[in-house]
């Protein structure tokens, strides 16, 4: 099991689960953080922390996608090891559906 970071991250960008993370297993892209498959211990840990509820663990049913999302961007990510400020705009995001294809141009996240 590993924990995957999902579409409400995007252009919210919180980082209070990095400051958790004892791994530094999260990556940071322009519009939202990611968590590297092989490097997560499954301590779940930066769950709770989220507070856009946007990371989950992989074993709740259809995050399929966002688990290749999450591998893909953390090899081309770079890593973040503390807490930055959130977007600017995060919010007015939190919660908003439809931020995947504003972000990637698609609604499959494994297309991403």
């Amino acid at each position: 099991m590993t924990y995957v970071v999902t579409e409400n991250c995007i252009r919210c960008k919180y980082t209070d689960c990095v400051e958790v993370c004892p791994v530094d297993c999260f990556y940071v892209g322009e519009t939202m953080l990611v968590i590297n498959p092989d490097e997560c211990i499954d301590c779940g840990v930066c769950e709770p922390e989220c507070p856009a509820d946007a990371i989950k663990a992989d074993t709740e049913p259809g995050l399929e996608g966002w688990i290749a999302l999450n591998a893909k961007y953390a090899a081309l990510w770079p890593n973040i090891s503390e807490k930055i400020d959130p977007d600017p705009e995060a919010a007015a995001f939190d919660g908003q559906v439809g931020k995947l294809a504003q972000a990637f141009g698609t609604q499959d996240p494994a297309a991403a």
